[in-house]
């Protein structure tokens, strides 16, 4: 009986070829397969390396957490300048969910970290979009909270009802339409 040893330790450059990056698409994968952030065990067996390796690029699983997750929400929409805010901020909404609803657990994840990283760029996003509008700082801050708060509890409401329950993403134009209304009147 034959036992497939692994290297211990610092991966050799040459011959794993293994990067921060790799380790993130990989966990990425994991994540749409499993429906869950992999254990450091999965995604070194998925890599065929020890554990230890991942260690080497990431300090901790925190450090690999906040990686794949700023990664997966870079892929948000970017709202443009050149467009009317109302869009840019419903293609965002809608964008965000979508990524939420790809990546069960996502949300979770997202909640249960201490860095701001991932939340960043989401605000900022937010920020881009309702640039335009007249608003002041506090007003920006309840708008986003007030969003945020909703999107959240939309996506739980999506995982946890799933197609069971018929309720879907386009469900949202509605309420943020209220919202975009709502806005609209605030930054007159």
């Amino acid at each position: 009986m034959s036992v497939k040893e692994k290297k211990r330790g610092r991966p050799s450059g040459i011959s794993r070829q293994l990067s921060a990056d790799k380790i993130i698409a990989a966990a990425k994968s994991l994540m749409v397969d499993n429906g869950k952030i992999p254990s450091i065990r999965q995604l070194a067996g998925s890599l065929d390396v020890d554990a230890m390796a991942i260690y080497h690029y990431f300090a901790n699983k925190n450090a690999l957490l906040e990686a794949v997750t700023v990664s997966l929400i870079e892929a948000i929409y970017e709202p443009k300048d050149n467009e009317a805010w109302q869009i840019e901020l419903m293609a965002l909404c809608n964008s965000y969910l979508s990524l939420l609803q790809e990546h069960p657990g996502l949300l979770q994840t997202f909640l249960g970290m201490t860095s701001t990283g991932p939340a960043n760029v989401f605000v900022d996003r937010f920020y881009m979009a309702i640039s335009s509008l007249n608003l002041t700082p506090e007003q920006m801050k309840d708008a986003l909270d007030l969003l945020v708060d909703y999107l959240h509890g939309f996506a739980f409401s999506l995982e946890c009802g799933g197609a069971a329950s018929g309720l879907t993403i386009e469900q949202v134009e509605g309420p943020l339409h209220f919202y975009i209304r709502a806005l609209e009147q605030h930054s007159d």
